[in-house]
């Protein structure tokens, strides 16, 4: 089946965003140091961002049903390049890098910032951006100037809160209601709380890409 035929396919078989997600496939494509070296297939792409050690790869993980399909560490910095995952053989997710590390060297840190500053900004294929925030900490300089840079360049955004598990239900709740005020231009149902740990906000994720993708 050509490329568009397994697209139009999968969109036929998940046309109700509150259908559980099936996963029949996930499998690792390439990392990725230059724009030239980008899948070709005309795939929908989901992209994976936020700080360092924000729990990139354990979430893609949680959402795949993988164990250790993206590798994780407890070292910031680990992913270096963009990562590709072909989901269902029908689209992709995109590993970042995480910013707001800074045991790098300024060539490294250059190289890498201009690589995902233009498949941000530059690649049609990419229907939304999922910014990871530690929930316990919430929003950084970073996160604020990136979610801006993001809606700048009117991309659409899924915010997720991680290690959500780590707060009381009453201290996770103030935190969310606080987080949400600072989030203009992001939709309610655009924003998860997750857990890993405890596998809360997988199918709430989940429709949230559906929705966009």
């Amino acid at each position: 089946m050509p490329p568009w035929g397994r697209i139009e396919k999968w969109f036929n078989d998940n046309l109700n965003v509150r259908a559980p997600m099936k996963i029949t496939s996930a499998e690792f494509i390439k990392s990725v140091a230059d724009q030239a070296q980008l899948p070709r297939e005309p795939f929908p792409h989901i992209a994976f961002v936020g700080r360092s050690n924000v729990g990139k790869s354990s979430l893609i993980n949680s959402l795949l049903q993988r164990k250790k399909l993206a590798l994780t560490s407890a070292t910031p910095g680990k992913t270096s390049l963009l990562n590709f995952f072909l989901i269902n053989r029908s689209f992709y997710f995109v590993d970042f890098p995480g910013y707001g590390f800074a045991r790098r060297s300024r060539e490294e840190r250059s190289r890498w910032g201009g690589l995902t500053e233009a498949y941000l900004q530059n690649e049609s294929r990419l229907k939304a951006v999922v910014l990871l925030i530690d929930l316990r900490h919430g929003l950084s300089e970073d996160d604020q100037d990136f979610l801006a840079w993001l809606h700048l360049h009117d991309r659409r955004v899924i915010v997720v809160f991680t290690k959500a598990d780590k707060l009381k239900t009453s201290e996770r709740r103030k935190k969310l209601n606080e987080y949400s005020t600072a989030l203009p231009g992001v939709a309610a149902e655009h924003q998860v709380a997750y857990s890993v740990v405890k596998a809360w906000g997988r199918e709430e994720l989940w429709r949230a890409i559906k929705s966009l993708i």
